[in-house]
């Protein structure tokens, strides 16, 4: 590959648009195929936001859930 093709491809590169922090993690788990990452992660975050919730008004409904 010549020293042209590297900077065309990587102009080509930057013109694309930018995917977010889950696209991102969407392409990673497509491209290598670890699917079984995504019920892991999705749990974690949904504890994150639990916990999250869990500090302010809306805790006494958070707690008659469980």
């Amino acid at each position: 590959m010549s020293e042209s093709d590297e900077k065309d491809d990587f102009l080509a590169k930057s013109n694309e648009s930018r995917s977010g922090l889950g696209g991102e993690f969407f392409d990673f788990l497509k491209d290598n195929k670890k699917w079984w990452l995504a019920p892991i992660i999705i749990s974690i975050v949904g504890l994150g936001i639990l916990v999250m919730l869990g500090g302010t008004a809306a805790a006494p409904f958070i707690y008659t859930l469980f």
